[in-house]
């Protein structure tokens, strides 16, 4: 399928109508072209001193600086890392591992990638508030106020969730840390390209960046450090990235990077929501059809609904079978059958998160897939339930 500029399919499969782009997004054909261009031209290491290594360090630079413009930052502040997972857990690890002991606030709906971090931590002897949220995924600025300590060192609060698509109201919360003097982390990994981000304004000390949430490669992210916060490197080696990341530079994939985020436009994400509304306002007129999350403070290209009666997993197999592509929750937990502990923590039932779907456009979605998508998705939905009758 021709999709724009990109092509979206899968081999031996025929085309495929792709809504998961909260797991991944295909590769736009200028990052491809700019990773191609850096593995002909920009192959040496960076931090050789020939002009082979010049050349990689000068696009590592340059796209140094397009990460931190995107956040509204100091480009020193950049530390390039092998993804989302590998930069959260230097946000936190590095934090509190500098101290014997300290305490951490986090909440329920976190990726796994600062959960399972901040759960170590705990086995190390640091101590750990997870806050609850509300029942459309929201946390309370003044819970996090309440629940910071004399000896808390980190807030680490999403930007927005992966699975429910709720934006977290970060001005609010950075306010709170700054005024207690406490180091403030957000993982922007869902958010990047698709809400506006500001360290200054929201008030962060570490954010947290990946590449293929936004048609970037695979295997790459970032994390922004506010110039003067100090970290703990956890991969030590050859003193790359000024100290915090050991390992050899990846030049082709931090060029693809930072072309993802000068291929992103502003117009993309009022024409993004509008996908998404008309998927919401179709797919919400089906009876029993519930909502995760808020209806307006959510990612511009989210959706997950509760379709009682329909179990996610055979509804995902009836729509890849028709030739379309949707998650049931979060494609981190798709081969676990075990209830979404997002969806437990904004209470929906082991039944209800066992019926959920999330479906997610992007950049390459078109009217005309979405046009495509409601009668097939409607389909699947009322056989799967006459079937379950």
């Amino acid at each position: 399928m021709q999709v724009g500029s990109f092509r979206i399919g899968v081999p031996d499969t025929g085309m495929l109508l792709y809504f998961d782009h909260a797991a991944t997004t295909p590769l736009d054909p200028r990052v491809a072209a700019a990773v191609a261009e850096a593995e002909r031209d920009a192959w040496g290491n960076a931090a050789s001193l020939h002009e082979a290594g010049r050349r990689a360090a000068a696009v590592v630079e340059r796209a140094r600086i397009l990460v931190a413009q995107a956040l509204h930052g100091s480009p020193e502040g950049v530390v390039f890392t092998s993804g989302g997972t590998e930069a959260n857990n230097l946000a936190l690890k590095g934090t509190l591992l500098l101290r014997p002991t300290g305490h951490l606030v986090t909440c329920a709906i976190e990726h796994p990638s600062v959960l399972e971090p901040a759960r170590w931590l705990v086995s190390r002897g640091y101590g750990l508030t997870v806050l609850p949220v509300d029942g459309e995924g929201f946390v309370d600025p003044a819970a996090v106020e309440a629940a910071i300590r004399p000896d808390t060192v980190l807030v680490s609060i999403q930007t927005a969730n992966n699975e429910i698509g709720t934006v977290q109201d970060l001005p609010s919360i950075g306010r709170i840390c700054r005024d207690r003097g406490v180091c403030f982390h957000a993982d922007a990994c869902q958010s990047l390209t698709k809400v506006p981000i500001d360290v200054e304004a929201c008030g962060l000390d570490l954010v947290t960046v990946n590449g293929h949430k936004m048609h970037g490669p695979k295997g790459v992210g970032a994390l922004w450090v506010r110039p003067g916060v100090p970290l703990e490197p956890i991969l030590h080696g050859g003193g790359q990235e000024a100290g915090l990341r050991g390992g050899t530079t990846n030049t082709p994939a931090i060029a693809g990077l930072a072309m993802a985020i000068e291929a992103a436009s502003p117009e993309d994400v009022p024409r993004m929501e509008a996908l998404r509304d008309r998927i919401l306002d179709a797919v919400l007129a089906w009876p029993g059809t519930r909502l995760n999350g808020p209806r307006h403070r959510r990612l511009p290209n989210h959706v997950s609904v509760v379709f009682p009666g329909v179990r996610a997993p055979d509804l995902v197999r009836a729509l890849s079978d028709r030739g379309v592509a949707v998650s049931a929750g979060s494609a981190c937990h798709a081969a676990r059958d075990i209830p979404s502990a997002v969806l437990s923590a904004i209470g929906r039932t082991p039944e209800e998160s066992a019926s959920t779907v999330r479906i997610t456009v992007s950049r390459p979605t078109t009217s005309r897939e979405v046009d495509a998508l409601i009668p097939v998705l409607e389909a699947c939905v009322r056989r799967l339930r006459r079937a379950g009758t």
